[in-house]
């Protein structure tokens, strides 16, 4: 098993370096200028180009190239142009902020979503399967910027239940609080962003947990079981769901790069201090160096995300011989 997945890990190095390189060209050639965020316009243009050559700016495309993938080769993301620091310290600032709420959010989406697939699978045809299919459809349709939205008008502006923005309440107060107190207070600012963001994924495998239990359903095994005399409760514990849930367990690696990208817009909305706010600013900065540096953390986390997903589903399949890779 450690080969198989020493060997993914490996042909995934040039997919990183690959989706990197275009990434670097890409934001090169659009319009705009990054030293102009140090720029006065009243200034001198010599001070412009100054800032361009300090930045490394007016050397050729292939020789900022190969400065920056020396430097990335070596763990040197370089310095931020918009936040005026190391790119390291921005995205260990960012990023478990984010993988929190993408944390959080797949707890949502895969405790619903197993919930709903296996009461809709179990209830066929049933009042309750036509209402939870009409359920997952309009959260799988719905854009999760607009639910996003939708939640801050229902329950911060019009019920006040819960904050609007930031991961906990106001220094002075958050710190007052015992450790108990501070968890609840996280907890509550974390609870409308990871709903927006868990909701819509959750459609998805609820779906996905209906047909594997109607898969399973229809086994022979379970037949006999229910010959046997089995309560129709441990039939659907024991035998369906223990066996119908193997390979939405591998959907686990498989959403965290999902909900990381889809953090986007739900971190800027409720201004969740995570990497997806880091993301949009470096966006409209031309942070080069950030913005770089956020697409090789994305990339890993895909990388990340499939080696789990194909982890979970070689530890749960006994029938898969990882010495060829073959199922």
């Amino acid at each position: 098993m450690s080969g198989y997945l020493l060997r993914r890990l490996l042909a995934a190095v040039p997919i990183v370096l690959g989706i990197s390189t275009l990434v670097f060209f890409v934001v090169h050639l659009a319009p705009g200028d990054p030293a102009a965020i140090y720029w006065n316009p009243d200034a001198d243009p010599e001070v412009l180009r100054m800032m361009r050559a300090n930045l490394g700016l007016d050397d050729p495309l292939p020789v900022q190239y190969a400065r920056w993938l020396s430097r990335t080769l070596r763990g040197d993301f370089g310095y931020s142009f918009g936040h005026k620091r190391p790119v390291a310290e921005v995205i260990g600032d960012a990023l478990p902020n984010t993988l929190v709420l993408s944390l959080a959010s797949m707890a949502i989406l895969f405790a619903l979503g197993v919930f709903v697939g296996v009461l809709s699978a179990v209830k066929q045809y049933s009042l309750a399967d036509h209402a939870a299919t009409v359920l997952t459809f309009f959260f799988y349709s719905m854009p999760s910027f607009w639910f996003a939205l939708m939640l801050l008008l229902v329950f911060h502006y019009h019920l006040r239940w819960f904050p609007a923005d930031q991961m906990t309440s106001i220094e002075f107060v958050y710190e007052s609080l015992s450790i108990p107190g501070k968890i609840l207070d996280r907890a509550w600012h974390l609870a409308l962003p990871a709903t927006a963001l868990g909701l819509g994924a959750m459609a998805g495998v609820a779906r996905y947990t209906r047909a594997s239990v109607l898969e399973v359903m229809g086994m022979d095994y379970i037949r006999t079981a229910r010959a046997k005399g089995l309560p129709e409760r441990d039939v659907i514990l024991r035998h369906i769901l223990r066996n119908a849930l193997l390979p939405v367990v591998t959907l686990l690696g498989l959403y965290l790069p999902y909900l990381f990208s889809g953090a986007v817009l739900v971190e800027t909305i409720f201004g969740w201090p995570g990497m997806g706010r880091v993301t949009v600013t470096a966006i409209f900065q031309r942070d080069y160096p950030l913005i770089l540096a956020n697409t090789i953390v994305s990339a890993l986390l895909v990388v990340t995300g499939n080696l789990l997903a194909d982890a979970a589903y070689s530890l749960i399949d006994p029938r898969i011989r990882q010495g060829g890779g073959e199922r």
